[in-house]
């Protein structure tokens, strides 16, 4: 078995991430509308029962395991029609798009007759080199790249094999072309007419993949399958769930994280007409809260606006933004656990100094599509549909609220509206939500699916935000700008202490996530010190985690080092690159280049800001043009050079550049944090918590670096350097660095 406390690629946001809770594997199933789907469909297909991968997968004559079996990830109907399972969530990111056409690209499959499904909590639908259902930590391609191509060359190696045996010639005069298999003489086969002789085969262990320049559909920008559906308005989410005789909840959740009920009255709920029941649940990190459920979301909303609920908080800490930077501030001056150590002597004789604080907010994820989990019980079995990034810890953590064995519950993978790691939650509190809905309306005779829905409101209260950091440093260097002593001290929650990862993410009192970003990729002498205070305050990871924050510090400090000392901030950062990471100097070489920087002349009042980041092994520069109008900040133009290694498909990268971009500028307009009073967020939907609209979208050029190599990650790398690099052009502005997102230019 794969150790992963191990693995030295596993991005640092998410490594070691449940190592230790992997659910039990179960027997496949398969989700209804795919069932019905295929039994429409006469005749059989290759792939058409995922449950065959696990019985060729743990058959005595095969070394396969169930993760490299076509028959669970390849269904080839009598048309020719190709249906590719993908062993993720999509949730915006493109990969029920780019992980089709990495397997039809070995397949040699007609993409005009290729479609795309969730896979499910089985076995086969792991990340194979985590060996956990996952989706995050940006490595779905990465991870999944060879498996797919693989899985294309062996569904192929079968479909010749089986037009070898039906025209009795040798399978090396055979070629395959756009979904058909081509014999001597004329001889043409479509891969439907093939698929059911071909299912009987045996699975071939070895197969030759393509030589990449022998790629037709890898490299080459292609429309997203979902597209369609999704501008069109016809794309179903975990949201849309319908079941027959469902019925709906909302949750009255405390105010103050933690707290329980003290008294309830429900009278004037329960009158509401098409409320079913009223219903007191065990909430996440020991809370409680009223269930209302009823035939439909507004009455089930009008029930609980109606709910008369005193609430017992008086143990609790009651969080007050203010209070907690001030409480901050104090902890950064003491001692504490180093991540670096390097010596601080030189800072007394430094010729010149930066003293610099950072002040970064709580930040929501606040997907589009709020959180939501239908389930249905039914004697001994559990069915739930939801668009998680966590199948298997999900269904596991159902089975726990069920009483049921894992393999008791089917998870039903939903297409989700955004997530930005909020659906990835080790303690499943949605979903244990869900379920101890579902069990207690069961209790209560409601025999019937149960679909529970978050509103904006809950989802922004809702917690587990990307945790509030300080930074503090003290930096000595000479005139020409080397660096001769950091001194760092960051202070912030962190993420995975008390959950079942922090014995393999927190070493030395330091959790890897926030610490990730510090330093590289310069080498500079600093000393880090990190203090992780506990605060009443869920927390998890946000779209890039760590470098949400320390690309920021990073990228704002070496640019105000090499203003100070009248270097171009581009030509300081090649020179602290040296000859060792070939990487970034590419990357940034390339957003110079496309953005004119240094040879366009920039109309008056603007200004050019640069950074470079590298996260999940991805490498990101970008060049912004911005200005600052009557004191507001506005982004006018990025240009972003990438390294991601090989691109699978142009038009995902552009496209998640664009997204990052865009979500990277959201931390810096006014009104992007969560900030607490007496213990309650302040903030509750998009009017009070800020999202970029059109009008701040600027014009975003993405331009890739060519490689061969092995794709690295692109869902989060995007985000980190976006933010440096706009108020490094606005500190060029106004001679002032910015120094606390949102920005605050007063």
């Amino acid at each position: 078995m794969l150790n992963h406390l191990d693995h030295p690629d596993m991005p640092r946001a998410l490594q070691h991430m449940l190592a230790r809770s992997q659910p039990n594997a179960h027997a496949a199933t398969m989700p209804r509308r795919s069932f019905l789907k295929l039994a429409g469909v006469s005749g059989l297909a290759l792939g058409a029962f995922p449950h065959l991968a696990l019985a060729q997968g743990a058959s005595a004559d095969s070394a396969l395991k169930p993760t490299q079996q076509p028959s669970a990830f390849v269904q080839i109907a009598p048309n020719g029609e190709v249906t590719v399972t993908i062993n993720r969530l999509e949730f915006g990111q493109g990969v029920q798009t780019a992980l089709p056409m990495i397997l039809a690209e070995e397949l040699d499959a007609d993409w005009s007759l290729v479609r795309s499904r969730h896979g499910s909590s089985d076995p086969a639908y792991v990340d194979p080199m985590w060996g956990i259902h996952l989706t995050g930590g940006s490595n779905s391609i990465k991870h999944s790249f060879t498996q797919y191509r693989e899985l294309g060359a062996r569904a192929r190696a079968m479909l010749l094999s089986a037009a070898a045996t039906r025209w009795h010639v040798d399978v090396a005069t055979l070629r395959t072309q756009s979904g058909t298999v081509i014999g001597p003489g004329g001889l043409k086969l479509g891969y439907g007419e093939l698929a059911e002789a071909a299912m009987a085969l045996p699975v071939p262990e070895k197969v030759v993949l393509k030589d990449p320049k022998d790629f037709r559909l890898i490299g080459q920008p292609t429309n997203r399958l979902d597209a369609k559906a999704k501008s069109s308005g016809r794309q179903d989410f975990g949201i849309d769930t319908h079941l027959p005789g469902q019925l709906t909840a909302v949750v009255a959740h405390p105010p103050v994280f933690g707290a329980r009920i003290a008294s309830l009255d429900d009278s004037a709920a329960r009158a509401i007409k098409g409320v079913k029941a009223v219903l007191r649940v065990p909430l996440d990190r020991g809370a409680e809260g009223v269930a209302v459920v009823a035939d439909g979301y507004w009455p089930a909303k009008l029930g609980r606006d109606a709910l008369k609920v005193q609430w017992d908080s008086a143990k609790l800490e009651k969080v007050d933004s203010e209070k907690q930077l001030a409480q901050y501030r104090e902890l950064a001056k003491q001692p504490g656990p180093r991540q670096f150590d390097a010596d601080m002597a030189p800072l007394a004789t430094a010729p010149k100094r930066i003293d610099a604080e950072f002040i970064f907010p709580y930040l929501a994820h606040a997907p589009m599509e709020p959180l939501n989990c239908t389930v249905q019980l039914s004697e001994g079995k559990a069915d739930l549909w939801i668009g998680t990034q966590f199948p298997g810890v999900d269904g596991a953590a159902a089975a726990r609220v069920l009483g049921l064995k894992p393999e008791q519950v089917s998870m039903h993978v939903q297409m989700a509206g955004g997530g930005f790691g909020r659906r990835a939650v080790g303690s499943s509190d949605y979903v244990v939500e869900a379920c101890e809905i579902a069990k207690a309306a069961r209790g209560a005779g409601l025999n019937v699916p149960v679909r529970m829905v978050w509103s904006r409101e809950d989802d922004i209260k809702g917690g587990y935000y990307r945790p509030m950091h300080l930074h503090r440093a003290r930096i000595g260097f000479d005139a020409r700008g080397r660096v001769l002593a950091w001194d760092h001290v960051l202070v912030g929650q962190s993420i995975t202490a008390g959950t079942p990862f922090e014995g393999g993410m927190v070493k030395n009192g330091i959790d890897a996530t926030a610490v990730e970003g510090m330093r590289d990729p310069y080498a500079l002498p600093m000393r880090l010190t990190v203090h992780h205070p506990k605060v009443n305050v869920p927390v998890l990871w946000w779209r890039s985690v760590g470098s949400t924050h320390t690309a920021f510090v990073m990228e704002t400090l070496i640019d105000e080092i090499a203003r100070a000392t009248k270097q171009d901030p581009v030509a300081y950062r090649l020179a602290l690159f040296g000859d060792k990471h070939p990487r970034h100097r590419a990357a940034l070489q390339l957003a110079v280049d496309k953005s004119g920087y240094g040879k366009k002349r920039l109309p008056a009042g603007r200004a050019w800001g640069v950074a470079v980041h590298e996260s999940f092994e991805s490498v990101v520069a970008y060049v912004v043009e911005a200005s600052a109008k009557k004191g507001t900040p506005v982004l006018h133009r990025v240009t972003a050079g990438v390294h991601c290694n090989l691109v699978v498909n142009p038009r995902t990268v552009e496209a998640q550049v664009q997204g990052a971009a865009l979500m990277g500028l959201s931390m810096c307009l006014p009104g992007a944090a969560i900030t607490l009073k007496d213990g309650e967020v302040q903030q509750s939907n998009f009017g009070d918590f800020a999202v970029p609209r059109i009008t701040d979208m600027p014009e975003v050029a993405v331009h890739t670096v060519p490689s061969a190599d092995p794709p690295t990650g692109m869902g989060e790398p995007g985000l980190p350097p976006l933010a440096p690099a706009f108020a490094n052009a606005i500190a060029k502005l106004t001679g002032k660095p910015v120094r606390q997102l949102p920005f605050n230019l007063a």
